[in-house]
């Protein structure tokens, strides 16, 4: 029955299409995502115009095709000719027409639409209210507005038990994270991508944007969102094993409540994620780096800090773990070179480090009693490796 009601609404939505109309919002549910920001708009209204004319073309073809069979076929008397290359002028018109049409189709029908729709995505300087810096890391964002002085990672929250299936799912299983990225509505967003480490890709469907992050390069793309809500997406370049596991949610909002947000990063950001006006205590730091272990390290190690080896040796009664402790703190920040540990210092604040160093050194089989603080890390990261 859908596929009828559907089918009821065709001539309406090719009127709406030739004339522009709003129509296509009544397309079911698997069809684009209702789109939100100008791109996306000019980006639908492309798709249904090709769409429409290449299916015109395909029933008009189909239709020339099937009146051929049956008014050339041997049971009308016909008879067929014997030529096997054009020889005439009506043949080499029937040959040269339909090629040059599509000629004609592709750069003027197709190609205007598109050349503007391009010349429109790549357009990221021009009037600019903000800008928003993307960073993809194996596996999560870490976001910064730069002229603000602010920056946060936001990673997967969906519970390990979820994953595992021991637990009922979400609605939005693996399309939730820690730290959502929040945006004005109706402010031009310049966003600049690169990456960590290996190629990642931040898309959200309903802004109609996709753009590579690649090691060692800035690329650029823009949003103006015109719709408040949540908008959700992922990486879509496959990055490694928990690539799965790199959900984009963004929260659109009014300006004024955007300044607010803006402003509560601003004063955390001194102290880092989770991080204690004072330094911590271990009740504290343990509780904190069991939300980052959770996040950051166990999809590798484990739950259980038993890992998987070879690849991702155990934690529980690792010497690292057990050794000195600024050997340990080393091996978070910089990860270890020709193996699958991946450097954190650029992905995790100095706090949040401090964190899992202490519940890492303090849970399952170990018991060295160390509780780490942010001062240490920040000396380490800025000595160096």
């Amino acid at each position: 029955m859908r596929g009828l009601s559907f089918l009821n609404k065709l001539p309406g939505l090719l009127l709406a299409v030739a004339g522009g109309g709003s129509a296509w919002a009544e397309l079911p549910p698997y069809s684009f995502p209702q789109p939100v920001t100008p791109i996306a708009h000019e980006t639908l209204h492309v798709h249904n115009l090709f769409m429409v004319i290449a299916l015109s073309l395909f029933f008009a073809v189909l239709a020339l095709m099937l009146y051929s069979f049956w008014a050339h076929s041997k049971a009308r008397g016909h008879k067929a000719s014997s030529f096997v290359a054009p020889t005439s002028r009506k043949q080499w018109l029937w040959v040269l027409t339909p090629f040059v049409g599509l000629l004609i189709l592709d750069y003027g029908v197709f190609g205007i639409p598109a050349y503007h729709a391009v010349l429109q995505y790549e357009d990221t300087k021009n009037n600019a209210d903000l800008v928003v810096k993307v960073t993809g890391s194996q596996w999560l964002w870490e976001y910064e507005f730069p002229a603000e002085g602010v920056r946060f990672t936001s990673r997967l929250s969906t519970p390990r038990e979820q994953i595992e299936n021991t637990q009922a799912k979400n609605p939005n299983y693996l399309l939730e994270v820690d730290n959502p990225l929040v945006l004005p509505v109706g402010k031009k967003v310049r966003f600049i991508t690169t990456s960590n480490d290996v190629i990642h890709s931040w898309w959200v469907p309903a802004f109609g944007v996709k753009r590579d992050a690649i090691p060692g390069f800035l690329r650029e793309f823009w949003v103006k969102v015109d719709t408040a809500g949540t908008y959700r997406g992922q990486c879509s370049e496959l990055c490694g094993k928990e690539h799965g596991y790199m959900p984009v949610v963004v929260h659109a909002v009014p300006e004024a409540e955007f300044k607010t947000w803006l402003a509560a990063k601003k004063a955390q950001a001194s102290g880092g994620s989770g991080a204690p006006a004072a330094a911590w205590n271990m009740e504290q730091a343990m509780a904190q780096g069991e939300k980052v272990y959770a996040s950051a390290c166990a999809a590798c190690h484990q739950p259980h800090g038993k890992g998987m080896p070879p690849a991702f040796p155990a934690l529980d009664g690792s010497q690292i773990v057990n050794g000195p402790v600024d050997e340990h703190i080393k091996q978070v920040l910089f990860g270890k070179p020709n193996t699958a540990m991946a450097a954190f210092g650029a992905s995790l604040s100095d706090a949040d480090i401090a964190a899992v160093v202490t519940f890492e050194r303090n849970h399952w089989g170990n018991k060295t009693g160390d509780v780490v603080q942010a001062e240490q890390v920040a000396k380490l990261k800025r000595v160096g490796q």
